[in-house]
């Protein structure tokens, strides 16, 4: 069993701290507000200039002025405000975003990060990636395992251009939570069914496995959504 990309997604929401001030880049990491207690004291960042960003807009309700950096249609949590770019990467540069949660295409061993470009690939550019991963106090990243070719993501170094150099400190996927520490990647956590040997297959670094690693608590479904599935998310 894996997780889905709610799964993952729900995971990630699980150790946001309260209080937090959160910036969710695109893909799966958008989908974690749909996770947070409606009375969260979670404040979710949008760097075109949202801070108190709530879940996604349902189907017909969609307000076209309230969107997310990735241009998704998105809704407002009580006491939400709304600025310009140039003060919502003000917040990113002086260090006021507490946590910011980013896909990634590829992550090396001492937590360089690469989810900007890719050989062949044609992209518009880095974004803000690159001022949150050196302006933010944690970073984590939420992403599949491997590539849709069954490849390793995680890797000994990075093949594709750097976002950052040694800037991630956690990982999620459908497969696992790791850390990246000075003594290597650690092992925390692992998908139900699974076991440490069946994501080292999948890994290219070495796996520390923590002590106290352990399977991961997640629910088959919450609020109808599906959390786990039998073939990797995608």
């Amino acid at each position: 069993m894996t997780l889905t990309r709610n799964g993952i997604a729900y995971r990630v929401s699980l150790d946001l701290p309260k209080g937090g001030y959160v910036n969710l880049g695109i893909g799966i990491p958008t989908l974690i507000p749909n996770f947070l207690p409606e009375d969260t004291d979670i404040s979710i960042h949008s760097e075109n200039g949202i801070l108190g960003v709530g879940p996604m807009a349902e189907p017909g309700t969609e307000d076209p002025d309230l969107v997310n950096a990735t241009k998704e249609f998105v809704t407002l949590n009580p006491g939400a405000t709304i600025f310009d770019h140039a003060l919502s990467f003000t917040m990113i540069r002086g260090g006021h975003i507490t946590h910011a949660v980013m896909g990634a295409i590829e992550v090396a061993a001492n937590g360089d990060l690469a989810n900007w470009s890719a050989p062949g690939e044609k992209v518009p550019g880095v974004g803000g990636a690159m001022d949150l991963a050196f302006g933010v106090q944690h970073l984590y990243i939420a992403m599949t395992h491997v590539t849709s070719k069954g490849a390793p993501k995680i890797l000994n170094a990075c093949r594709c251009p750097l976002t950052a150099p040694r800037c991630v400190q956690r990982i999620y996927t459908d497969m696992a939570v790791m850390d990246i520490t000075p003594e290597g990647m650690m092992l925390r956590e692992y998908a139900p069914g699974l076991d440490p040997e069946a994501v080292q297959e999948k890994t290219e670094p070495r796996l520390l496995v923590a002590d106290d690693c352990r399977p991961m608590e997640i629910p088959e479904r919450v609020n109808g959504v599906r959390l786990v599935a039998e073939t990797a998310a995608s």
